[in-house]
């Protein structure tokens, strides 16, 4: 009874941090011209421009199919988190993941976690970005990564096997994604699959419409 008590609570904290970053990103977009206030509506796609070391990615965003995470994204983003972190772990075969670490190794201190929105519908086929987290299922912040092929096997199966949340695909720039794929990789303890020359995230922007 202590231990189901302990998770509700962890869990009610998790969805209450979520509706203040919902609320918080909202303000944020309204603030910078993105919505209207005559016009906002949850399934308006939100557009990103990525610029990379490497070249830039476009990306279209899925309020309406994943609210928090878009919004998380968002505020990240407008806070010019991203900017200047790398792509820290690329697999040719897998994905590249990165907004977590500075090109020296550095790892990011973020905000709360979300809640786990992986029961949206989207799949985690190739050209989509998907919220990394830890193998908790509510644990994901800032890290972000794009499917280099399609993982489907990241999709959420039900409350035992929770995926990976889609909120999102590349609509330009999938060259620039698969220039990035096959980087020379090396092992930096305790990580794996680090690219040997980074490859930064020089600017993440919200586009307005």
């Amino acid at each position: 009874m202590i231990r189901r008590s302990v998770s509700a609570n962890k869990e009610q904290t998790v969805m209450k941090n979520t509706l203040d970053l919902v609320l918080k990103a909202i303000a944020a977009l309204l603030a910078t011209g993105i919505l209207f206030s005559q016009d906002l509506a949850a399934e308006d796609i939100v557009h990103v421009l990525v610029v990379t070391s490497m070249g830039p990615i476009e990306l279209e965003l899925y309020p309406e199919k994943a609210p928090a995470t878009v919004a998380n994204f968002v505020e990240y983003a407008n806070d010019g988190f991203y900017d200047g972190t790398i792509f820290h772990r690329v697999i040719s075969s897998f994905m590249i993941q990165g907004g977590g670490f500075t090109p020296d190794m550095q790892k990011k201190t973020t905000g709360e976690p979300i809640a786990n929105e992986a029961n949206n519908g989207l799949s985690n086929k190739r050209g989509t970005i998907a919220m990394a987290r830890l193998p908790q299922p509510h644990s994901a912040t800032a890290q972000f990564f794009i499917n280099v092929q399609n993982n489907m096997n990241l999709d959420y199966q039900g409350q035992s096997n929770w995926g990976y949340a889609v909120f999102g695909k590349v609509t330009n720039g999938m060259d620039v994604v698969d220039d990035i794929r096959f980087v020379k990789t090396k092992s930096v303890k305790p990580m794996s699959d680090v690219p040997v020359e980074p490859v930064i995230i020089e600017k993440v922007t919200i586009l307005k419409r």
